[in-house]
């Protein structure tokens, strides 16, 4: 009997527990389960109708066939005028590519930059995907946890420690999946006089969550702060988020023309070109109107007030104010150790939003899956009806625990 065997490379690596945690909520609601999932990291607006019809023009115009490995020729210019137009970076056609969703393009830049042993940096907590492709890479994650404390954010003490000379790349992500910290411009001018005097290290910038930032704050991205690291930079955005097009897969990226070449030859083996229609509908929202961004910001800003406000009213939840994205990421360290009402333990956040899920219904992601064991995350891409309704759920929920002493090793 043969027995199938997986490849060794897969031992290095866990599905995404984000993706397990969302097909787990929509399992129990397929049984008929009342869950409310604050899981997904995605907008619940509608793709506006104008990036629809440009889609639905292309399928008429017959553009339906293979197109550049690496992107349309007038996708790849428009990416190349919004990065000059909102981030005052020039970049040529043959420093662009565009992937099949921006995670595509970090796996691209990983498999082609990164040898056995080289070392990332990636502060702590990082979206679940940035340590597991570098480990398919087979490169070291070098996790640096950045505390509630600096604002989630990384300090450029703890950077300058954290390199070594095998040191390849430091990956950040501004504003920030899962805690929503954003960088200021001088908090990013620190850590880039930091890499400055590192002329090994290169950067690559998530920067997914733009345009959703609240309070005034203004977005910056490393090289626009330092022009000196133009060359060893590479630059990662899409449109999944801004233009609510998570399900057409459309992700970008700009940098060092060795390195977009380098992605392109990986891309041209696996994917080969994004979607012909996708590509189409990312045009016109890089290029038509941006009227219902302002809108969107309005309202999530709404949001994140509310639900910061309320779950400080939770007795043994903190939670931060986030500066961007639209999750927070609330510590519930007081409730490990805590009894539930059937007598059990919760003996870690994974224990606490589980817990939470069955006594509950609703869905969250623990911080372990983060890096960062003693918070949780909450999306609040969901109607304003929807959040109370969780919250009120969560608050319920925490109320029928028997909170016990912290263990000094979950608050440390």
């Amino acid at each position: 009997m043969n027995v199938f065997q997986s490849a060794q490379r897969l031992s290095r690596v866990k599905p995404s527990p984000t993706v397990v945690l969302s097909a787990r909520v929509a399992s129990l609601m397929a049984a008929g389960r009342d869950v409310l999932g604050l899981v997904a990291g995605e907008p619940d607006f509608d793709t506006p109708d104008n990036i629809k019809a440009a889609a639905s023009d292309a399928i008429a115009r017959g553009e339906t066939k293979y197109t550049a490995v690496d992107g349309t020729p007038a996708l790849k210019d428009a990416v190349a005028s919004k990065f000059q137009r909102e981030n005052g970076l020039n970049y040529e056609r043959d420093q662009v590519i565009v992937s099949t969703g921006g995670k595509q393009v970090i796996y691209n830049a990983l498999m082609a930059s990164v040898s056995a042993g080289d070392e990332i940096i990636i502060p702590a907590p990082y979206w679940v995907s940035y340590p597991e492709i570098v480990l398919l890479a087979e490169g070291t994650p070098v996790i640096v946890p950045c505390g509630a404390d600096r604002g989630f954010k990384l300090a450029a003490a703890d950077l300058e420690a954290a390199i070594t000379p095998r040191t390849r790349w430091v990956i950040l992500n501004s504003p920030s999946n899962p805690s929503g910290a954003a960088y200021t411009k001088a908090e990013l001018k620190a850590l880039t006089d930091v890499l400055v005097r590192h002329p090994h290290v290169w950067v690559l910038t998530d920067d997914i969550y733009e345009h959703l930032t609240y309070g005034g704050f203004a977005f910056a991205t490393p090289a626009q702060i330092e022009p000196k690291l133009y060359d060893r930079t590479l630059t990662m955005n899409g449109v999944s988020k801004t233009y609510c097009m998570t399900g057409w897969r459309i992700g970008y990226a700009a940098g060092p023309r060795p390195l977009i070449k380098a992605m392109a030859a990986i891309q041209s083996h696996s994917t080969t070109n994004p979607s012909s229609i996708s590509q189409a509908a990312a045009l016109e929202a890089l290029t038509g109107s941006q009227d219902f961004i302002a809108k969107h910001v309005a309202e999530f800003e709404k949001r994140r007030n509310m639900v910061v406000d309320r779950i400080n009213t939770i007795d043994g939840l903190v939670c931060h104010k986030p500066e961007g994205a639209f999750y927070v990421f609330p510590s519930c360290a007081e409730f490990i150790g805590a009894r539930r009402p059937d007598g059990g333990a919760i003996t870690s956040d994974e224990d606490f939003v589980l817990y939470l899920m069955d006594h509950a219904g609703v869905g969250l992601v623990h911080g372990s899956a983060f890096g960062f064991p003693g918070y949780f995350r909450l999306s609040y891409a969901a109607s304003t009806q929807r959040l109370e309704q969780g919250l009120e759920r969560i608050a319920a929920a925490c109320a029928d625990l028997e909170r016990v002493e912290t263990p000094a090793a979950v608050l440390a």
